[in-house]
C-alpha cells in the first residue's frame, strides 16, 4: 500500500502532528486528489479543539484545497484523473433534504465540512465526495487558488449576493485575510469601495488593493465617515470584533445593508430605532463547490489574488500558531 505524509490533530487540545498514512482509496462518487497547496484557517482551530459536533479524531484538517485529480471512484463520470481542481469548506451534501431540492446546497442538514467530515488536505492526498469539487483555472496557482476557496468564495459569494448594483457605495470592515481579498472584488464589481480599519498605515495597501476611499477609526468614527462620504449601500464586516462590527450600522444610507461574514462571538450591540428607516443586518456563509469555481473564475479574470505567506506541510504547527495570533499578512499556505 503506497504511504503519504499527513498532519493530524490525534486528541482535543493536541498539536498536529506529522504522521504517515495509506494513500486512501477512492469510494462510489468520490475522487483523489493529489494536494498541491492548503491554506490555513483559523477555523481550523475547530479541528484542533475537537469540539466540534460530530468530529472524530484523528482527523486531518484543512479546507482551503487546490491540486489534480489523480483517481475517480466508481460512478463518477463529471471528473477525470488530470483535472486541475479545487475544494473548500463545503465537503458535500445530500442531495434530499429540503435545502437541497431548493438548491441551497450550502443549508444542506446533512452538509459534509471538507476536513471535519473526512480528512482535508493537510495531507499528500486527500479523498472527498465528487460534488465538493471546483474546477480551477489554469491561470491560477495552486497556492494563490487555495485561499480563494474559503475567504475568496465567502467575501465574492456574499458581495454578489447582497443586492448591491455597480455603483453602489460599498465599505468592507476591516483588511485581513477576508477584508484584503473583499476589497479587491468589491472593486472589479464595479462598486465605490471604502476600505474601513484602525490607522493610517493600512491606507496605502487598501488603495493598492483597489479601495477608493479609505477610513481610519483612530481619527474619525466608521459611522461618522461614512456619512461624510454620502453613506454606505452595503457594509461587508469581515473583521471579527463586534464593537467594530456595530459602530458602522449609522453609516449605512437608508435601507442599507449590513452584511456578516466575519465569525465574532461576542453580541451585537444594535439600537431597533436606528433600524426603522429600513436599515437590514444579515449573515452569508460561504458556498457551493459551483461558487468556488465561480470565484476562481473571476478571480483569474480580473486579477484578484490572496497575499500569502507559503509553508512546508513540516510546519503546519507554525503557520497555525501565525494565524491565531494575527501574525499572518493575509493567509497562510502549506505545501507538500
Amino acid at each position: 500500500m503506497p504511504k503519504m505524509r499527513a498532519v493530524q490533530v490525534a486528541k482535543a487540545g493536541g498539536q498536529f502532528e506529522v504522521v504517515e498514512r495509506d494513500v486512501p482509496e477512492p469510494g462510489a462518487r468520490q475522487v483523489r486528489i493529489k494536494v498541491e497547496a492548503c491554506g490555513v484557517c483559523h477555523s481550523d482551530a475547530l479541528v484542533r479543539s475537537g469540539r466540534y459536533p460530530g468530529l472524530t479524531l484523528p482527523r486531518i484538517p484543512g479546507h482551503e484545497i487546490a491540486g489534480r485529480i489523480d483517481a475517480v471512484g466508481p460512478g463518477v463520470t463529471q471528473w477525470k484523473a488530470g483535472d486541475r481542481v479545487g475544494v473548500g469548506w463545503h465537503g458535500g451534501h445530500c442531495f434530499q433534504c429540503n435545502a437541497c431540492r431548493a438548491g441551497l446546497f450550502i443549508n444542506c442538514e446533512k452538509a459534509k465540512i471538507t476536513g471535519m467530515s473526512f480528512d482535508g488536505g493537510y495531507a499528500e492526498y486527500t479523498v472527498v465526495p465528487e460534488e465538493a469539487v471546483a474546477r480551477m483555472p489554469e491561470k491560477l496557482g495552486a497556492t494563490e487558488a487555495g485561499p480563494l476557496l474559503c475567504a475568496g468564495v465567502t467575501t465574492f459569494n456574499s458581495l454578489r449576493n447582497s443586492g448591491a448594483r455597480p455603483g453602489a457605495t460599498v465599505a468592507v470592515q476591516g483588511i485581513g485575510g477576508l477584508g484584503h481579498l473583499a476589497i479587491q472584488y468589491a472593486a472589479r464589481m464595479g462598486f465605490r469601495t471604502v476600505a474601513i480599519s484602525r490607522g493610517a498605515d493600512k491606507e496605502a495597501l487598501a488603495r493598492q488593493l483597489g479601495a477608493h476611499e479609505y477610513v481610519d477609526t483612530d481619527k474619525t468614527p466608521a459611522a461618522e465617515a461614512l456619512q461624510k462620504l454620502g453613506g454606505a449601500d452595503l457594509v461587508l464586516a469581515t473583521a471579527p470584533n463586534s464593537a467594530a462590527i456595530a459602530s458602522t450600522i449609522d453609516g449605512l444610507k437608508a435601507r442599507g445593508k449590513l452584511l456578516i461574514v466575519a465569525a465574532s462571538f461576542e453580541p451585537l450591540t444594535v439600537s431597533a430605532v436606528g433600524l426603522l428607516s429600513g436599515k437590514q443586518i444579515a449573515g452569508w456563509p460561504s458556498g457551493s463547490a459551483f461558487d468556488s469555481e465561480e470565484t476562481l473564475a473571476f478571480s483569474a479574470l480580473t486579477g484578484v489574488r490572496p497575499r500569502t505567506e507559503i509553508f512546508k506541510l513540516e510546519q503546519a504547527e507554525q503557520a497555525f500558531g501565525k494565524v491565531m495570533e494575527n501574525k499572518v499578512r493575509f493567509r497562510a499556505v502549506l505545501t507538500p
